[in-house]
């Protein structure tokens, strides 16, 4: 795609999103010293919390400028259950009270720092940043709340639970001036750039498609291998806090009564098998191949939502599918698929389409290997046979990073967080903007399921509509304007033609108008 092309969608869809270049210096936080510790409260201390707190623990005691300061969860806890990361045998706990000994906060600390009410963690005016890593139902409000007090925020993935908190968060961030990453950790893998700026330089033509998966195979079904206790109850779980229903998100409660869902451990602890307080896989997983693949394709809001799948294998009283693919256009011109199935971990793979090459993207885990560039010949021959071998990559990049990709994104968020300069204080490695865009593709794929719709963006309304048939119309219009070949790649306003090069044969082509030959006679 071109350049012009990119910029534009690197910022389109929120008109928000460039106005933090524009907001007075006032806006902006205290710029801290190098050496000044950061003090961090997390809200929201179950399994995933626990690896940031490992990170912080550890960078702690390497000396480094952090403080585990503070913890909130409605949970008391439980210390038998969570590990270490780099040390196993190592028990940490999760909840409250194993957390806050985690942190090596002292018991006696108070509940400015150790509370069941996030909201006295964020009046503690000693708190500089806040990790959010609650249900997703708790993301918006939280971190919300959090800016209006002047911290900074970590925000983990999804970023909210649906699109219209998404928004709310990105303009939060922009009038309040503060930094927000959102705990996508493949962001700090530099594959996804490299993969952009590969792009960027024309070196695929025009892209088409990307295409993504996120498979797994559980023999208790998704989720389910969170342990239920028997001490897991009402008396050292406060339900009510957990449900949110006395609290709102423009102008929406966050979640039902303990009246319309009285507490069941399942629920509590098992949380993402149910649409009150997430999306299943379409927001858990979905969210992190989808961030990182629309960055290095340079897309963002998609224009057209389709999402299918169902509940096909694990009847245990889940709301959410076991099977499940999104398909996202772009007014770019291409289309983004991500599939999933939580009973087979055959993956579909990670690869980009363009009309000159294909990436495609090797390894996993913590940081993919690398990629591969394979180049494509536009020549209209048949598909190669099954099992032929495939040419040697034109271009190959190999990842150099290695280690904790969550421990990477952390670093980078602090060094935005100390940055003097107010733009790059908001330029994380994954912005809330980035963030808004990928969460906004796999919500449509959720509504699309649930209420069987396809969903256009409205980009002046930043939010989903449904879907007319203006969407085919428009293509077959680009199509009728004949456009002459050239080199561009992209569209812009879909005058420019396209890479095609039409045989000789196509002159013929033509209606007989008043039965003239319009090739002559």
């Amino acid at each position: 795609m071109s350049t012009s092309v990119n910029r534009r969608a690197f910022i389109a869809g929120t008109a928000a999103a460039g106005a933090a270049l524009s907001l007075p210096a006032a806006s902006y936080a205290r710029v801290r010293a190098a050496n000044e510790k950061v003090r961090i409260g997390f809200l929201g201390t179950g399994g995933r919390c626990q690896q940031h707190i490992d990170v912080i623990v550890d960078m702690r005691d390497e000396g480094k400028p952090v403080d585990p300061f503070a913890v909130c969860d409605v949970w008391d806890g439980d210390e038998s259950l969570g590990a270490r990361r780099n040390d196993p045998k190592k028990r940490t706990g999760r909840g409250l009270l194993p957390s806050a000994k985690t942190c090596g906060i002292p018991a006696d600390a108070g509940k400015g720092r150790v509370s069941k009410d996030y909201r006295t963690i964020l009046d503690n005016k000693d708190v500089d940043v806040v990790c959010i890593a609650t249900p997703d139902h708790w993301h918006a409000k939280m971190a919300i709340d959090a800016m209006e007090r002047g911290k900074d925020v970590y925000l983990e993935k999804p970023m909210t639970k649906t699109i219209q908190e998404a928004i709310l968060v990105v303009d939060a961030a922009v009038k309040h001036g503060r930094t927000v990453t959102v705990g996508v950790q493949s962001m700090a893998d530099p594959t996804w750039r490299e993969a952009y700026n590969y792009i960027k330089a024309g070196n695929l033509g025009h892209v088409l498609q990307g295409q993504t998966s996120y498979y797994r195979n559980s023999s208790v079904g998704q989720w389910r291998y969170y342990p239920l206790k028997k001490d897991m109850t009402p008396a050292n779980i406060d339900w009510r806090m957990f449900l949110g229903c006395d609290f709102e998100v423009g102008g929406q409660k966050l979640g039902p009564t303990p009246e319309e869902m009285p507490f069941d451990r399942a629920v509590w602890g098992q949380w993402r098998c149910y649409w009150p307080f997430g999306g299943g896989m379409f927001t858990d997983l979905f969210v992190h191949q989808t961030t990182h693949l629309i960055a290095a394709m340079g897309v963002r809001f998609p224009a057209r939502v389709t999402g299918g799948g169902g509940l096909y294998m694990e009847y245990d009283g889940r709301d959410v599918p076991d099977v499940a693919t999104v398909v996202a256009d772009y007014n770019e011109g291409c289309q983004v698929v991500i599939s999933a199935t939580m009973c087979n971990d055959t993956q579909l793979g990670e690869v980009i389409r363009g009309h000159l090459g294909t990436i495609r993207f090797t390894g996993g885990g913590d940081y993919m290997a690398g990629f591969e560039v394979h180049k494509q010949v536009p020549a209209g021959r048949p598909a190669k046979p099954a099992g032929a071998p495939e040419d040697p990559p034109v271009h190959v990049f190999q990842n150099p990073q290695k280690g904790n990709a969550t421990r990477a994104l952390w670093e980078n968020f602090l060094d935005c967080c100390r940055a003097a300069d107010k733009v790059k204080r908001r330029e994380t490695l994954s912005t809330p903007e980035l963030g808004a865009a990928a969460f906004a593709t796999v919500n449509m794929g959720v509504q699309s399921y649930r209420y069987g719709k396809v969903l256009h963006w409205d980009a002046e309304k930043r939010a989903p509509k449904d879907a007319d048939q203006s969407w085919a119309g428009i293509w077959e219009q680009r199509s009728k304007k004949r456009g002459k070949p050239n080199q561009v790649i992209g569209w812009e306003g879909g005058d420019k033609g396209s890479l095609l090069t039409p045989p000789d044969y196509q002159k013929l082509e033509g209606p007989w108008v008043g039965g003239k030959d319009p090739a002559g006679s």
